[in-house]
């Protein structure tokens, strides 16, 4: 069976929690019991961090992954027991695992208070309902719960200042169409409405969008946003129109280690997914990114559980002051 996970904190809970499971697999068991046998803690953290090594090479852009790796591994080498290796070790992942599903959750919350409260008060009219358009899938079906950028749609519409959300269809794979439609028609949210990603100039033009807000996948030191393949042409449409544009990210997402999206690499995805949604013939060549690099300029502010990273007045965003400011 392949199960096929979109959203960056989705990714990183579900491989840890992946790891807790297989861990505690009658196959593992086993090799862990040889490995108790020899009473080295050194062999048996070698044999996790393999492990942890091929989850890191399912998604080269999300950070989330590799950022939650590196504290499962520190919560690992912490736990390390001569009486009882094994199972302290094997514990701490239990227990780690657990613990990021429960973070998430309040994340999420966290972010949706925050991005609320940043759209709300950049409506020209407090008392005025908002409509805010989204791209690919960013709500409880990418996180543990509630979600990052439909988080802050769900919790403007707990504050009864929602009038319409709008989802892009999100081509190739449709994540908008599949599965945040779903949510919003599960959820009930006031004016749901899906457009193809083409549609969102038009709208933009001859309709009312007070906001887009979007995910990440990792945000780099300057701001610049990889995000699903569309989020770019998204914001340089929105720009053109006059309508902020607000990434929803967990502190997680932010990574200070890259300067500029020029440094991020981009996951391309199989031909196939294109030509098959495409009904194109199969004998043309593709291109077909699952991601793109959202410039800061185009960017109004990102949204974290932590606050919000404002622009600056020469229209930057410093990530990585933000990053320091608000690191434990």
């Amino acid at each position: 069976m392949v199960v096929v996970l979109v959203g960056a904190p989705l990714i990183a809970i579900v491989a840890c929690l992946g790891l807790a499971v297989d861990l505690c697999s009658e196959a593992s068991a086993a090799e862990l019991k040889q490995i108790e046998t020899d009473k080295c803690q050194d062999a048996v953290m070698d044999y996790i961090q393999g492990k942890m090594d091929y989850l890191a090479t399912s998604r080269p852009t999300a950070v989330n992954l590799f950022n939650a790796l590196a504290e499962l591994k520190v919560a690992v080498e912490n736990a390390k027991d001569e009486k009882d290796p094994c199972q302290k070790m094997v514990n701490a992942v239990m227990t780690y695992a657990e613990f990021m599903l429960e973070r998430d959750a309040q994340d999420c919350k966290n972010i949706g208070k925050y991005g609320a409260d940043q759209i709300l008060k950049g409506s020209n009219d407090s008392n005025k309902k908002v409509t805010v358009m989204t791209i690919c899938n960013t709500g409880s079906l990418a996180t543990s719960t509630f979600g990052t950028a439909l988080g802050v749609v769900r919790a403007i519409h707990e504050r009864g200042m929602l009038e319409r959300v709008v989802a892009l269809e999100t081509r190739p794979y449709n994540q908008g169409s599949r599965l945040t439609a779903y949510e919003i028609v599960h959820d009930k949210l006031p004016g749901g409405t899906l457009i193809c990603d083409s549609m969102a100039a038009a709208m933009m033009r001859t309709q009312k969008v007070d906001a887009v807000v979007v995910g990440a996948d990792r945000v780099c030191a300057n701001g610049d946003t990889g995000n699903k393949i569309g989020t770019y042409n998204l914001s340089v449409v929105a720009a053109a129109h006059g309508v902020p544009v607000y990434v929803a990210s967990p502190f997680t997402t932010l990574d200070v280690n890259l300067s500029s999206g020029d440094d991020m690499v981009i996951e391309e995805r199989p031909a196939n997914e294109l030509l098959t949604t495409a009904r194109a013939p199969e004998n043309i060549a593709v291109w077909n990114p699952a991601f793109d690099v959202t410039p800061a300029k185009y960017i109004s502010g990102i949204i974290t559980e932590k606050g919000v990273i404002q622009q600056t007045a020469d229209g930057k965003l410093d990530v990585a002051a933000f990053v320091k400011e608000h690191s434990n």
